[in-house]
């Protein structure tokens, strides 16, 4: 089988039915909220167990029912965003979907209100085996809730709101051509930005130089609508009773604000580290200094043989099965039952992902696969994703999913054992040193480069509130203080570098997002660290995790492996870890500069 003939098959999240089984399955949905808001609406104080425990069933049943349609709805657009019948329909679900969600609103709000004594006494009622965690962790936002027709104008203003702010700027991005010296057709940003793995350094410097001219004529209009939104969420905060522009996202990462400061000022108190690999990377490039459009150029000219689609399959498989058949079988089922959609087609999303759905269903995995080594690792990593969310099904739709914190825990543990795989496979020093350079180069823009953002971030949050709307130039100047930070004297920074900040979509559409990247890359080499040392004893602890999902804090399913997340040291023992793959990579690169 080729990589044009995977795709997958979506018929049986709408039961068989197509787009007409999506409507269906919101207008069961629909017709069961309503019957659900007359029986609960205003009485969640006066139920007794069993009528609390029925009422969640219900509301985890409308759930699934809307959660089924809106998946099969986005899958479907995903592969092709050309198609205006694919776009109507995605809206028509959200739109439908909004309706719901304000509809069940009360149940949430009413629930937050009980006092400790009454809700504890509901949650301990038997049949609530996949939702406790989910009523504990939502009674966390009482201090932080407004009235019930206060979240309800919140909720249906957000479309005409913030969502449609961050719809414009998302178009705006997308909108982008950057025109390259000596090319006929202009290309998209992310074909620019591609660019710059080139091994031609002028290449690499007219590709950035592009990109900046590009991104010039409209940067004032990406800059009124960040500053829009950070006023937004300024206001937000300030309702909901937010210390600061950080604390309601640790709030639904489950994190306190001390635990995610610790990691954050550990990350950059070792930004030596990414210093060391770049100061090495410009021996390797034969340069005196890095420059900033230099970061992403290839460091040897290995050129790697492609990996068809097949080998790949089996690579990974085998990968998985061998560190224990009960993710080698689940693995296999996503090739056999068609829950793959791997080609790149015209109009298709970039990029990849895996998609949990809903757990009476099994989850789906997007890819882009050009057989290149690099999407080996991406089949590995999101078939880490998919595995999570596969053996999690039985923890129902409230607690499948994991806070974003330890979302990236399977997918970075599979995706390094299939690395080691391909490093062993390495015919030549070269290929071994590319190896090598894409891991710790992947660290580091998970890790230091992530927190370099969330400064970023820090920085134009508290600027907004503290001074008023920001110029374009006060961006500029805040973003190049908050890399020049991580990067010191290892790479220069050009002067149209300055407003590359204004393509980032994590700073509009999940302002704080970024700093989670860094927390689940730390943890989950820290997961796989236990691993080699414990060998095949550690399996049935980390399948414990897996099959968890989101039923527990992040500590305590961090302690089903063995691992302590309240430690304040943890995150600079994680770091150790990274800075081991330094040394790896280091060890390589002057075995290859030696040899040359």
């Amino acid at each position: 089988m080729t990589v044009q003939d995977v795709s997958w098959d979506l018929s049986p999240l709408v039961h068989g039915e197509g787009d007409a089984g999506a409507d269906r399955l919101l207008d069961e949905a629909a017709t069961r909220a309503h019957a659900f808001s007359e029986a609960y609406a205003g009485k969640v104080a006066e139920l007794d167990a069993p009528t609390f425990v029925a009422a969640v069933r219900e509301m985890q049943g409308i759930s699934e029912l809307a959660a089924r349609a809106g998946n099969y709805a986005m899958l479907r657009f995903s592969i092709d965003t050309a198609d205006p019948a694919l776009g109507a329909l995605l809206q028509r679900v959200q739109e439908k979907g909004t309706a719901l969600e304000t509809q069940l609103l009360f149940f949430e709000l009413e629930w937050a209100t009980l006092c400790d004594e009454h809700a504890d006494a509901l949650i301990a009622a038997d049949g609530l085996d996949t939702a406790r965690h989910f009523l504990r962790s939502a009674r966390r936002y009482r201090p932080h809730l407004l009235t019930e027709p206060e979240e309800k104008i919140l909720t249906e203003k957000s479309v005409s709101g913030a969502s449609a702010w961050g719809r414009l700027f998302s178009e705006h991005v997308s909108a982008l051509q950057v025109s390259l010296p000596g090319e006929d057709e202009p290309l998209t940003l992310d074909g620019a930005l591609a660019r710059l793995m080139s091994g031609d350094r002028d290449a690499r410097r007219t590709a950035a130089e592009s990109v900046t001219a590009a991104l010039q004529p409209g940067v004032r209009t990406r800059a009124f609508i960040f500053n829009t939104l950070l006023h937004d969420k300024a206001t937000d905060d300030r309702l909901r009773s937010f210390p600061n522009w950080l604390a309601s996202r640790n709030l639904s990462n489950e994190a306190s604000d001390e635990s995610v400061q610790a990691l954050l000022t550990a990350v950059r108190n070792r930004y030596e580290l990414p210093r060391r690999w770049y100061r090495l990377k410009a021996q390797l490039l034969g340069i005196d200094q890095l420059a900033d459009y230099d970061r992403m150029a290839a460091v040897t000219q290995d050129d790697e043989d492609p990996v068809e689609w097949e080998e790949a399959k089996e690579l990974v498989l085998d990968s998985y099965a061998s560190f224990t058949p009960e993710l080698g079988d689940p693995a296999r089922a996503f090739f056999d039952e068609h829950r793959i959609d791997a080609p790149p087609r015209p109009a298709k999303r970039g990029g990849a992902f895996a998609a949990y759905t809903v757990p009476s269903e099994h989850p789906y995995l997007m890819l882009n696969y050009t057989a290149k080594r690099r999407d080996v690792l991406v089949l590995a990593h999101e078939m880490g994703h998919g595995l999570h969310a596969e053996l999690a099904r039985p923890r129902g739709i409230l607690e499948q999913h994991t806070p974003l914190t330890l979302a990236e825990t399977a997918s970075v543990f599979g995706e390094t054992l299939v690395f080691r795989r391909l490093l062993e496979r390495a015919s030549t020093p070269e290929s071994r040193l590319s190896l090598l350079a894409e891991s710790i180069e992947g660290s580091i823009a998970t890790v230091f480069r992530q927190t370099a953002m969330n400064r970023f971030e820090e920085l134009v949050h508290t600027s907004r509130r503290d001074e008023g709307e920001l110029a374009v130039d006060r961006f500029n100047e805040l973003w190049v203080q908050s890399q020049e930070e991580m990067l010191g004297d290892s790479v220069a920074l050009t002067d149209g570098y300055a407003m590359w900040w204004s393509y980032v979509p994590h700073f509009i559409s999940t302002p704080g997002y970024v700093y989670a990247y860094a927390y689940g890359q730390l943890l989950a080499l820290s997961i796989y660290k236990r691993y080699v040392d414990e060998g095949e004893s550690f399996v049935p602890s980390y399948l414990k995790l897996l099959r968890a999902g989101g039923s527990h804090s992040p500590e305590e399913l961090g302690a089903m492996v063995g691992i302590d997340l309240s430690d304040p040291g943890f995150w600079d023992s994680g770091l150790d870890l990274v800075e081991a793959q330094l040394t790896e990579a280091e060890e390589a690169a002057h075995a290859s500069l030696s040899s040359a």
